[in-house]
């Protein structure tokens, strides 16, 4: 898939920190409880943590108790990219953002109404701003 941003790798190691580089670039997985959004429940939106396009909004956020932010679905302007995933001896979808191909997290099928989606992002894919 070909995505509106492109950057070199030595481009984004610049511009990202050596963690968001290895969640982002190298589909990475921050631990669980630590990450800076989990608990967070400010009303705002939260965007790429790469390019800035806006993802979710907290409207769309609720507290899954998995120690990832939580989102029972996206902006339809994010147009998330889903791609097949089967490292670590499983199967699952992962989620990279349409417009520079970060790895975001996983989609799972045991989240709440209205869409019983659980989109498991990691906080250092992505950042918050908050409404005023």
């Amino acid at each position: 898939m070909e995505f509106k941003v492109n950057k070199t790798e030595e481009e984004w190691k610049e511009i990202l920190s050596p963690e968001a580089y290895r969640v982002l670039r190298q589909a990475g997985t921050e631990r669980p409880f630590v990450g800076e959004y989990t608990d967070t429940v400010e009303q705002g939106v939260y965007s790429c943590g790469g390019c800035d396009i806006e993802l979710f909004t907290s409207e769309n956020k609720y507290h899954s108790g998995c120690g990832w932010p939580s989102f029972w679905g996206e902006l339809e302007s994010a147009n998330i990219f889903k791609k097949k995933d089967t490292t670590h001896g499983m199967v699952r979808t992962e989620l990279l953002c349409s417009n520079c191909g970060g790895h975001l997290g996983h989609i799972f099928n045991d989240g709440p109404p209205p869409t019983g989606v659980r989109y498991c992002i990691n906080s250092i894919s992505l950042k918050f701003t908050k409404s005023e």
